[in-house]
């Protein structure tokens, strides 16, 4: 059997887990990321973090085939940096580097929405296909795509921000710079934002319980709960959403024609009452002529351990395609 470990680094945890070749986890383990620290020590925490997890399974260096490591932001995998981190304090660092200072094995590095899309290929609901995309929603949208087994990120690993494909020209600005992102509108913070503008706009919507009552803050599930209270203003932020969700799905259907595409996060958890009529929408406005086999939109499966298996799956793939590491 053969063993690597995976590093899942977050703007709160930094997680690792030892995971045999076919995506089971053997054992995991986290430590706070402590994101207002210096880069570097970071960096060596995530290097002490893959070590002690390695240890913790009973399990020594020559044991480990490689390290892969699933990051925000920008990573070069081919010099080992980390380009840039929006959310993190990183800029040009050496990761590949920093981490071979601590335990001296080959080490990868990847996006981290491109990592919990393999983890989906290769252990979770997109098993056994080869064209596969992944959404995570959660604060910001992120997206990975798997073609033939591989991720895709473009020439300069920066491609595959889906979430920045804009569906509504002149839309609500994003941070990104451009107005109508599908972040702006699939995002946790776009339907709690939506959900905020109702609640103001209709005074005698339950949408103000809801939110008086969780401390005068809307969340993911806010609106949700409201329609099924029949609620008529939470009604709207929930087809609202839905609409914007299934807009951005037709638009990666029509560019990509995966085999199957997975969506996760939280907003999730609202299961066929979110899936179903994102489904019907996203499939009824994709480019997709009679005859033409139709893709499937089904729940993310790997859940919080993604990220770590993802960027074991990640460096499996990179050593065997003798990628220096």
């Amino acid at each position: 059997m053969e063993y690597y470990v995976g590093v899942d680094l977050g703007g709160t945890n930094i997680k690792a887990g030892v995971v045999d070749q076919d995506g089971n986890m053997i054992r995991k383990e986290s430590v706070k990321t402590r994101a207002d620290r210096d880069q570097l020590e970071i960096a060596r925490d995530m290097g002490l973090l893959a070590q002690k997890v390695m240890v913790d399974a009973g399990l020594s260096s020559s044991d480990i085939k490689a390290i892969g490591i699933g990051s925000p932001g920008t990573p070069d995998n081919d010099s080992g940096v980390l380009i840039y981190a929006n959310n993190l304090p990183f800029h040009q660092l050496p990761l590949r580097k920093s981490i071979r200072e601590v335990i001296d094995l080959p080490v990868y590095i990847d996006n981290d929405a491109n990592v919990a899309a393999l983890a989906e290929s290769v252990a979770g609901g997109a098993k056994g296909t080869h064209h596969s995309v992944t959404i995570t929603i959660g604060t910001g949208l992120g997206g990975g795509v798997v073609i033939n087994q591989r991720i895709y990120n473009g020439f300069n690993n920066a491609g595959c921000e889906l979430g920045h494909v804009v569906i509504q020209s002149g839309g609500v600005p994003c941070t990104c710079g451009r107005k109508g992102c599908f972040e702006v509108y699939a995002a946790a913070t776009g339907l709690i934002r939506e959900t905020h503008l109702a609640a103001a706009e209709n005074p005698d919507s339950v949408l103000n319980r809801l939110i008086a009552e969780n401390g005068g803050k809307a969340d993911g599930r806010t609106a949700f709960i409201g329609m099924r209270e029949g609620d008529a203003a939470a009604t709207a932020v929930v087809d609202f959403y839905i609409e914007m969700l299934a807009e951005g799905l037709a638009n990666i259907i029509n560019a990509f024609m995966p085999e199957i595409i997975l969506i996760g996060g939280g907003v999730c958890n609202e299961g066929d009452a979110l899936l179903l009529p994102v489904r019907e929408k996203a499939i009824s406005r994709a480019y997709l002529g009679e005859g033409v086999l139709v893709p499937r939109i089904e729940l993310a499966q790997m859940g919080n351990d993604a990220g770590i298996i993802g960027a074991a799956m990640m460096g499996m793939n990179c050593l065997k395609d003798g990628i220096p590491g």
